[in-house]
């Protein structure tokens, strides 16, 4: 018997995933599984999560974590970033060879909801969700841990870094966030990935991101032209048809044919000092 599907509502998505779980026999996954649980417990304590503020579902090698949207972000991202690492760590030391665990950890948002079935768990629905998903099982995060000499890895989504991540919150380094792509079907994903880059990978800093962002908002920074103007070897060369152009508070009135070498004709104003041309060289 299906049940109603619940209204999508906004959560921040956390999921978590075992490196190498499958290779490991049974015993060693059932010990693994419950240590996960035992380190999730900690990180979400430390963001002030309480219980009734969290959804888990258990995926075997991982978990998927909904938490509600009163739990501040930036109080996850430090717990992430701290909390986990310390737990995974000290449990590391104590574990045997066969039960070391890394992890790699992504955390998103967006709306989800349940489409619950009777008789079974789970049943989330949501393509927020999906594209999380995704970004978890993506390849240059896998080789981002493969790589890392740290015991887990952590990857945000694009809403996450654009609406938290950059604005510097306390504890938040956004120099230590570097944009990666994953490949998503036929379309690619943007995400950000806490350390360095895997060696291979296409990536940015967030200072050439927010240069570029400078430019998708008509910013004037090096190498952007304003409107009605282009660079030429880094030279900036304005085009005006009519009216007047303001220059670095000085004035250009009038009609102007060809400002750069050309004549001009009509009055110019630069500052207080009025010229009169009569078609002379400029």
């Amino acid at each position: 018997m299906t049940l109603a599907l619940t209204e999508p509502v906004n959560r921040s998505i956390l999921l978590l995933d075992i490196e190498n779980y499958s290779r490991r026999d049974d015993v060693e996954q059932a010990f693994l599984r419950r240590s996960l649980h035992s380190l999730v417990e900690d990180t979400l304590a430390s963001a002030g999560v309480e219980p009734n503020m969290q959804y888990r579902e258990d995926r075997g090698d991982g978990l998927i974590i909904l938490v509600s949207a009163e739990v501040p972000k930036t109080a996850l991202l430090r717990s992430l970033l701290v909390t986990a690492p310390d737990s995974l760590r000290a449990y590391n030391r104590m574990a045997s060879s066969s039960a070391q665990m890394r992890l790699r950890m992504v955390l998103a948002s967006g709306e989800v909801a349940l489409d619950a079935y009777h008789g079974t768990v789970g049943g989330l629905v949501g393509h927020d969700l999906n594209l999380s998903c995704r970004l978890l099982d993506a390849a240059v995060l896998r080789e981002a841990l493969k790589q890392s000499d740290q015991d887990c890895v952590l990857c945000v989504s694009a809403a996450v870094y654009q609406g938290v991540v950059r604005h510097g919150h306390r504890g938040l380094r956004v120099e230590d966030f570097h944009r990666v792509d994953v490949a998503v079907k036929n379309d690619r994903l943007e995400a950000w990935l806490h350390g360095p880059p895997p060696r291979g990978a296409s990536s940015s800093s967030p200072t050439s991101a927010q240069a570029r962002d400078r430019a998708q908002d008509g910013g004037r920074g090096e190498g952007t032209s304003a409107p009605g103007g282009s660079d030429t070897g880094g030279m900036r060369i304005i085009t005006v048809d009519g009216g007047s152009l303001s220059v670095g508070g000085s004035l250009v009135g009038g009609h102007q044919t060809g400002v750069s070498g050309g004549s001009v004709t009509g009055d110019v104003v630069l500052g207080n000092v009025r010229r009169e041309s009569n078609g002379g060289r400029a």
